[in-house]
């Protein structure tokens, strides 16, 4: 892997770990940190990792976008950053590996982004979620983008104009998170979910989940379109024929992937 300044990236298949590791500034996503993740998350999906937990270091997940990086760019730059932001997080729905968040502390703005791009989130019952643009100067437009996606209009809405937080069993009851426990429960259970959304033909999880994105929040009859051919294709990978044959001749299945 990469050397890192402002994450760490550990790979004990098969699961590998990104980790934010600026708790001095709150895992703010300046453009650097932004770019290492990207980086990072490029470099994993060529790897033979079937998982991958983003979680970050310190007293939060992450507050962000850092503001001291963002008052100090003209309209180009701003740009720039927010593109880069916005590949980090089609990227993370693209990899063909299952991202979980692991969400500790807050969750703001663009790191409630974050939390909501990830394919599932497991999040300790200290955990909070805001998008607080809409209680400042700077209101949080990128970031309501996959948070409008997880909890629909109306919860978005008040997240969006309020600025204030959620706790985590109103993030888990609007859909933003898939469980909520304990934090001294916070890594059995983040390995216990994985463990079971990684299981199976891995070329064939590659391929669903990145359909399920491709169909997602498009009319139905697209969403059949899309799905449909893709599922007829995918009968024809070993991975599909081998599980097939396993459950008919009463066997587990052996995958060649």
């Amino acid at each position: 892997m990469g050397e890192y300044q402002h994450i760490t990236v550990k790979t004990d298949e098969p699961t590998a770990r990104i980790t934010m590791n600026r708790p001095n500034r709150r895992n703010s996503l300046t453009y650097d940190h932004l770019a290492e993740l990207l980086a990072a998350f490029t470099e994993v999906a060529e790897t033979s990792a079937t998982g991958i937990v983003l979680a970050g270091e310190g007293p939060v997940f992450s507050a962000g976008h850092d503001f001291g990086d963002v008052a100090a760019r003209d309209l180009a730059q701003l740009r720039d950053l927010l593109q880069l932001c916005t590949r980090l997080m089609r990227t993370i729905q693209s990899v063909p590996q299952v991202v979980l968040a692991r969400v500790h502390g807050l969750a703001t703005a663009a790191g409630c982004q974050l939390v909501a791009s990830c394919d599932l989130a497991v999040a300790a019952e200290s955990a909070g979620f805001a998008l607080p643009g809409g209680k400042g100067g700077w209101f949080c437009h990128t970031p309501a983008v996959p948070v409008a996606r997880a909890v629909g209009r109306k919860r978005l809405m008040e997240m969006a104009l309020t600025g204030d937080p959620i706790d985590a069993a109103t993030a888990l009851d609007w859909g933003l998170v898939n469980r909520v426990v304990p934090d001294t429960e916070l890594d059995a259970a983040i390995d216990q979910l994985l463990s079971k959304a990684t299981r199976g033909s891995r070329v064939s999880k590659a391929l669903g989940k990145q359909t399920l994105y491709a169909q997602l929040d498009r009319p139905e009859d697209d969403a059949y379109g899309i799905a449909l051919e893709v599922m007829a294709g995918a009968a024809q990978l070993d991975g599909a024929k081998e599980g097939m044959a396993a459950f008919m001749e009463k066997r587990q299945p052996v995958w060649p992937d």
